[in-house]
């Protein structure tokens, strides 16, 4: 249902904290108005005056999930003050798209994180950013274009990109993936960037198709992994998967295990990769 009182409360206050040059409006020197008029917004938005006044007076007919649209967009809401309008107005919250950038601020973050294996994907698995030593640790030359660049793709279409993960351990870890992927499913039903992935990972993979039918689901947010690398053996790791609020990213850290000798080889692959990789 919608919440009359607080919808129209919620209009009149992202009105009044907009200026007119917010959304290319000339200013003028005239203006009593605080923000923008009530006026202008109905225009922005596409509805009339009079059934806009009645909106933030709270009186009038509900509006229409594409009045509330063009509202968000009028009011240039971001998308936390949009899922917030349309709760008001009683309709579900618009699945939000995958992200496919990274925050600067979180790559500012990983700056501090340069010791450890971290990656940064999406929730579909796209991969975005990856440091240095993850790269090193799990043989990645270079980001790969399309699929190639999708974590759940790799694991279930690329037979090398298992070939550090010891055999007793890869079973666990497809359910993982699937179940996973199955979360962000469950989100985004209607999202057709997460039915096609599906359908060509079923296409491609019998596993894939088998876990995905036994409908589990969970959000990975910690686990423990074993990796062979060739130049310093078996590196013990415990995984962490951050999730910043409000957003589709995760960001993956590889912590050394407790009561191993991980963290000395994360050292020594260091050393490896700056002889490899020598800075002018």
């Amino acid at each position: 249902m919608t919440d009359r009182i607080a919808l129209g409360d919620f209009l009149r206050r992202r009105r009044e904290r907009l200026q007119p040059a917010d959304v290319g409006l000339p200013g003028g020197s005239r203006r009593r108005t605080r923000g923008l008029r009530r006026e202008e917004v109905a225009v922005l938005a596409g509805v009339s005056s009079d059934f806009y006044a009645r909106l933030e007076q709270a009186r009038g007919s509900h509006p229409s999930e594409p009045v509330v649209i063009a509202l968000a967009r009028a009011l240039r809401c971001d998308p936390d003050q949009r899922d917030h309008l349309f709760r008001l107005a009683g309709f579900p919250v618009p699945a939000r798209r995958p992200h496919h950038r990274v925050d600067p601020v979180l790559l500012q973050l990983t700056e501090h994180l340069d010791s450890l294996p971290v990656l940064i994907c999406n929730d579909l698995g796209d991969v975005l950013w990856s440091n240095s030593l993850d790269d090193l640790l799990l043989g990645r030359d270079e980001r790969r274009p399309g699929r190639g660049g999708n974590v759940h793709w790799n694991w279930f279409t690329d037979a090398p990109s298992r070939q550090h993960i010891p055999q007793e351990q890869q079973a666990r870890l497809s359910e993982a993936h699937v179940s996973d992927l199955r979360a962000t499913y469950s989100r985004r039903p209607a999202d057709p960037a997460v039915g096609q992935l599906v359908d060509e990972l079923a296409a491609q993979s019998e596993e894939f198709g088998r876990l995905w039918e036994r409908h589990d689901v969970a959000v990975r947010s910690a686990d423990i992994k074993e990796i062979r690398h060739p130049s310093v053996g078996l590196v013990q790791l415990r995984c962490q998967v951050l999730h910043p609020p409000q957003s589709d990213l995760r960001i993956r850290v590889l912590l050394p295990l407790d009561g191993t000798n991980a963290a000395e080889k994360l050292r020594l692959l260091q050393v490896i990769g700056a002889q490899k990789f020598p800075t002018d």
